[in-house]
């Protein structure tokens, strides 16, 4: 595993927001890589919630500067990033002030999703595929978790499909437990097909619930890891049609070395 590099991409990681089962699984798997010896970078959305001050986010000015062009619109791109206390682990923020400024992650103080919610996961996919770039860091392993993060493969395997950084990469999405209810823009589709995302690979996402966006990464995704114990027999059922690597879920205490052998799975390599 040494001579590995692996890119967690997760919508939310401790200790930079509160505990949860995606903050905790992404940042252990990380952690537990990192000190075997693994290359890892982790990239997470950079909320108004992370407290800059306390855990010494700066941002770095050779990779901010560009525009992210979504829906149409230019969006800067700030790159931000800070080391977790001890574990000399690098974590880079995506961050731009129209759709991570406030102070919240997906919804607002009614328990309303974010009406931009569509543009900020696609912002988010773009601005760390970009960054990686930038970095002329080739991953062997990008590990997704988070709904936010589940636009990633889809950008990788298709809008990004002809650059040669990502081509040996292989990409793996932890499925978690329901989510949000209801469903992001009805006009995520159209958002998409701006960026030449061809309708069978959109077709999935014309109902742009927590089920679907799964599904779509699941769908491009060369790999698939169960991270928790409840999730819907639908997704499930979706996962072992596609017929690829299926890691089922582990307890506490297991996941992150079981997370370390997947990696080696002969289907990955």
């Amino acid at each position: 595993m040494k001579d590995k590099k692996v890119l967690y991409v997760s919508s939310e990681v401790v200790p930079y927001l509160p505990k949860t089962e995606i903050s905790s699984m992404s940042f252990e798997s990380a952690r537990k890589a990192h000190r075997s010896g693994v290359q890892t970078r982790i990239f997470m959305p950079k909320y108004g919630l992370v407290n800059e001050r306390r855990y010494q986010l700066h941002e770095v000015i050779r990779l901010s500067g560009m525009n992210l062009i979504i829906n149409d619109m230019d969006m800067p791109l700030i790159i931000k990033v800070a080391s977790i206390p001890k574990e000399r682990m690098q974590v880079y923020f995506i961050d731009n002030e129209e759709y991570f400024k406030r102070k919240a992650t997906f919804k607002d103080q009614k328990g309303n999703l974010f009406l931009d919610n569509d543009e900020r996961a696609i912002f988010f996919a773009k601005g760390v595929i970009e960054t990686v770039k930038k970095l002329n860091w080739t991953p062997d392993i990008i590990h997704v978790h988070g709904w936010m993060a589940s636009l990633l493969p889809l950008y990788i395997k298709e809008y990004y499909k002809d650059n040669p950084l990502f081509t040996e990469s292989k990409i793996i999405t932890s499925l978690y437990g329901p989510d949000f209810e209801g469903a992001l823009s009805s006009n995520l589709v159209d958002k998409l097909k701006f960026d030449n995302i061809s309708d069978d690979k959109t077709a999935i996402l014309k109902v742009p619930n927590h089920t679907n966006i799964l599904k779509s990464a699941i769908e491009n995704s060369d790999a698939i890891i169960k991270a928790s114990e409840d999730i819907s027999s639908e997704l499930i059922n979706f996962a072992v049609a596609q017929n690829k690597p299926l890691l089922d879920f582990l307890p506490e205490d297991q996941y992150a070395d079981a997370y370390l052998d997947f990696y080696l799975h002969e289907e990955l390599n």
